[in-house]
């Protein structure tokens, strides 16, 4: 169907060498769209990869603290791929400690990563997009942007604000022929998630509140990933869709 048609199209997509992100690189090239991946390491044999499904990808080793080289960055991307058409800020990072002993460098280092960066690039990317009069920006929030959590303070901090702000810019740019949403992931089987999975009596409270009964997968994310960057979102604006297998209903 043309309203769920993104072939042709280009995707920026930080943090896509692993992980989530590198899943949804993936779907994003079965669905014929060309791929930008920003990261601290790049994979090239997952790029060679990726174009083997006949579409263009590079791989763009980018400290995401490097907030001054931004406009440098994008300027490269746009340079090799003619312009940026949906910008997907999947890149994270998780500390944890309680609270009373959190370490201001790295609670900085949270903020920089998961809230920070994020806002700079869409204030970067949608310079292009406004200019264009069309974009999509899918920012990763986080069951943490609706609950506290466990000694993870400055992840849950992050995670609310970038909801936050996503409803600011939709506000902002839905009249311009720009959707800003949010894709709020569940307990997924990722590296990040390693110690609590590995904590019997954790994991096992977890999975007793997921009405899924399981973890979910960096593949669970795709469907809404794709649903997001295409015509079939184009009245979405300033939303976050949580894919949870049923955790925020209980």
């Amino acid at each position: 169907m043309d309203l769920f048609n993104i072939k042709g199209k280009v995707v920026m997509v930080t943090g896509g060498n692993r992980g989530l992100g590198q899943e949804m690189v993936k779907g994003y090239a079965q669905a014929g769209a060309n791929i930008a991946i920003v990261d601290l390491e790049i994979d090239e044999e997952m790029v060679s990869k990726i174009e083997e499904l006949g579409v263009e990808c590079k791989g763009y080793r980018f400290n995401l603290l490097d907030f001054h080289k931004y406009n440098g960055l994008i300027d490269e991307i746009v340079a090799d791929f003619g312009t940026i058409d949906i910008l997907l800020n999947n890149a994270g990072i998780q500390k944890r400690h309680p609270a009373v002993e959190f370490p201001k460098r790295d609670w900085d280092l949270v903020m920089d990563v998961n809230c920070n960066a994020v806002f700079f690039m869409c204030q970067q990317v949608g310079k292009i997009f406004i200019e264009k009069g069309y974009g999509k920006i899918i920012n990763l929030a986080s069951m943490l942007s609706f609950q506290g959590g466990f000694t993870v303070p400055a992840y849950a901090s992050s995670k609310s604000a970038v909801m936050g702000f996503t409803k600011s810019l939709s506000n902002e740019w839905a009249g311009l022929g720009i959707q800003v949403n949010c894709i709020a992931p569940g307990y997924m089987d990722t590296e990040m998630n390693t110690a609590i999975k590995n904590d019997e009596q954790r994991n096992k409270q977890i999975l007793d509140r997921i009405p899924a009964a399981r973890w979910g997968t960096p593949q669970d994310l795709v469907g809404t990933a794709l649903y997001l960057s295409s015509s079939a979102s184009d009245y979405v604006s300033g939303y976050t869709i949580a894919v949870d297998g049923g955790w925020l209903g209980r």
